[in-house]
Parts: C-alpha cells; sequence; structure tokens
C-alpha cells in the first residue's frame, strides 16, 4: 500500500493521522515464513518536521508463529512494534545521503508494507523458546526431548582421549 506524503513534506507544521491495515497474512525473511496469527490495525502519524523532512511515528501489535530454537515447536510469540524514523523529500540534499536506506520510499509515496517489514525485522526477537527449560531435540534422532527420553545413547567421548582409542584399535585382529 502506497500513501502519498506530498502534502506532509511541502507544508510546514502539518500533521497526518492514519489508521491503516497490516494486509500480509506470513511475514517473510530469508527464506523463512511466519505466519502471523494476529495484527491489530497500524496506527502512523506524519509530521512535518522541516523543510522536506517528515517524522513518522506509529505502532503496531500482532502475534508471529516462530519456530522455538531448541526444539523447532512453533512458538506464538507477540510483538509490540513502535517506531519513530525521520523520512526526507526526494528534491533534498538529506534525501541523496540517505536515499539507499531508505528502500521504502518512492518518490513522495511511502510503501507501508515495506516500511513495516523492516520494523517487524527489527523487533523480532534473537532467541525463541517454547519454555526457559527447553531440552531440544535429540541429537541422533530429532525426538523432542521435552516429551521425554528417545533411548539413544547420549554418551560423548571425550577428544582428548581420541589418541589412545587409536592405539587400542590398532592392536585388534580383524
Amino acid at each position: 500500500m502506497l500513501i502519498n506524503l506530498t502534502d506532509v513534506f511541502t507544508s510546514e507544521g502539518t500533521d497526518r493521522s492514519e489508521s491503516l491495515p497490516y494486509g500480509p497474512e506470513t511475514f517473510s525473511h530469508m527464506g523463512n515464513e511466519y505466519k502471523i496469527c494476529r495484527k491489530s490495525p497500524v496506527d502512523m502519524t506524519f509530521s512535518n518536521i522541516g523543510k522536506g523532512k517528515v517524522l513518522v511515528k506509529g505502532w503496531m501489535e500482532l502475534v508471529l508463529e516462530i519456530p522455538c530454537d531448541r526444539c523447532l515447536q512453533m512458538v506464538a510469540t507477540p510483538l509490540d512494534i513502535r517506531f519513530e524514523q525521520e523520512l526526507y523529500s526526494p528534491d533534498g540534499a538529506q534525501w541523496m545521503e540517505d536515499h539507499d536506506q531508505q528502500d521504502f520510499m518512492a518518490g513522495y509515496e511511502l510503501d507501508v508494507e515495506a516500511f513495516l517489514n523492516s520494523e517487524i525485522l527489527i523487533n523480532m526477537p534473537v532467541k525463541v523458546l517454547c519454555r526457559p527449560d527447553c531440552k531440544g531435540i535429540c541429537r541422533q534422532c530429532g525426538h523432542n526431548l521435552n516429551e521425554g527420553e528417545c533411548g539413544c545413547d547420549t554418551f560423548v567421548p571425550d577428544p582428548r582421549m581420541a589418541a589412545i582409542k587409536d592405539i587400542f584399535n590398532a592392536d585388534k585382529e580383524v
């Protein structure tokens, strides 16, 4: 969705508020798709703060299904996204410097979905756990250890003893 901000860029002291729906049902990043379970409308305020500068403030809430980093079970993860960012008109000197950073601007139009996608990405948690004491998955069979033990041999030999083990194995006849 594109919003034309010409009126806000050209009139100093102008404020404009919008309440917009966030359309996508999934959020994609680097080949991963996260289902959006719940989302609120996006409340945005555009304020002219100088010649060719607009301050965008706003917030939205959404719940993403993100896999647990240890056991890969889906976890409903709430995000409270609050943002405040300056936008520059395409005819100003500041726009030339920040053009690469504002890829969600096309002339005087703001691509709201691209802008919000970047804000969601910034606000995503670094680590997601289904519970603080998540045991993860078995390294051998992939069984979820939160559901119980799998019976696999969990013995990990000491790597410092590998040289001695090689000596014993060399003496055995085949």
